[in-house]
């Protein structure tokens, strides 16, 4: 049912046409409920809360993967080398209680912060809190220090007041049928993009005002079970191999991997997924299996990781002079 309704939402056919109009009055009035809220906090009929450092918010109006992550940690390293001391704050999706609040280690449990959450704690080097309450996770942040506030696909949560808003598209898929859930892939109609600070679109280049071109860049591969130890896509290219993403996007995976040449066996999971032994003990053990490293922090403590050969493939998300110069901007006045 999944795979006929993502069909319908980024390559409509004549399959799935009656499931679309089956689903638009729930569109509709979903659209109708989510533009009530927004104009809620926008009039103060709903509470929101202003804290004392810049906030910037990064989300996406569709669902499924955009490149938000890569985007989160690209900007972590550069607000660094600008003098910032960033926190990054995140809901953690999946994780067992979203509720608690929780600062993530590097060597914290997926299961308790969320896979996102970690990935971005071990790459980004910056403090990373969890917690469905963004407001009291943003507090948390500005009382162990930080002095700006990255909020990680907070687009939608109002109740915390932003500086500056942050938008992610999918050059490939864009934003489907433009339809509102479950019709369509958005949380929030197309027109929502007029009002943020800036268009960040993932691997695409653009002359729109306000829109920003990120590409995403292939890093050396490492192995799951011993990171110190680095090869190349080029060492693979014209062979086999298989391919495990369970990412929002995973065709973008699986094409970054026929850009580079290789030859993949596609094993696509669905966003989150929470990976044992057998789900990768794969008919021809003899091909290396390539993941993302969202997967991999996943996917570090099983036993199969020690029983083949596993590569990670990092990649880093490269930023626009034009967002940087915007983003600097914004922040310095907020904090003059």
């Amino acid at each position: 049912m999944q795979r006929w309704i993502e069909e319908s939402w980024y390559r409509g056919s004549w399959r799935t046409q009656a499931l679309t109009l089956l689903l638009l009055p729930l569109s509709l009035l979903f659209c109708l409920l989510v533009t009530l809220r927004r104009w809620g906090y926008r009039l103060s009929w709903l509470s929101s809360f202003p804290l004392s450092v810049p906030i910037i918010v990064i989300g996406n109006l569709s669902v499924g993967g955009t490149g938000k992550t890569p985007l989160v940690i690209a900007l972590a390293h550069w607000l660094r080398q600008q003098g910032y001391h960033p926190a990054i704050i995140s809901r953690g999706y999946g994780r067992r209680d979203e509720s608690v609040l929780q600062q993530v280690s590097t060597e914290s449990d997926p299961a308790e912060v969320g896979d996102e959450p970690l990935l971005i704690a071990r790459e980004s080097g910056a403090a990373v809190y969890v917690c469905s309450d963004r407001v009291a996770a943003a507090k948390e942040a500005i009382r162990q220090g930080a002095d700006l506030i990255l909020s990680d696909d907070g687009l939608q949560h109002y109740r915390l007041q932003r500086t500056v808003e942050l938008a992610v598209v999918d050059g490939e898929r864009l934003l489907g049928n433009r339809l509102c859930l479950p019709a369509g892939p958005l949380r929030e109609p197309p027109s929502r993009l007029q009002s943020v600070d800036a268009v960040v679109i993932n691997g695409e280049q653009t002359s729109e005002d306000n829109h920003f071109p990120m590409l995403l860049q292939p890093q050396p591969l490492y192995r799951l079970d011993n990171p110190q130890q680095h090869s190349d896509l080029a060492d693979l290219a014209g062979k086999g191999v298989h391919a495990v993403a369970g990412i929002g996007n995973p065709q973008r995976f699986f094409d970054l991997l026929r850009k580079a040449k290789l030859n993949p066996i596609l094993h696509p999971f669905s966003d989150h997924h929470q990976y044992n032994n057998d789900e990768l003990r794969f008919e021809d053990a003899s091909l290396p299996l390539l993941m993302t490293e969202k997967d991999a922090v996943k996917c570090k403590g099983l036993a199969i990781a020690k029983e083949r050969t596993i590569w990670v493939v990092p990649v880093e998300a490269e930023l626009d002079r034009g967002l940087q110069q915007l983003l600097l901007k914004k922040i310095n006045v907020e904090t003059r």
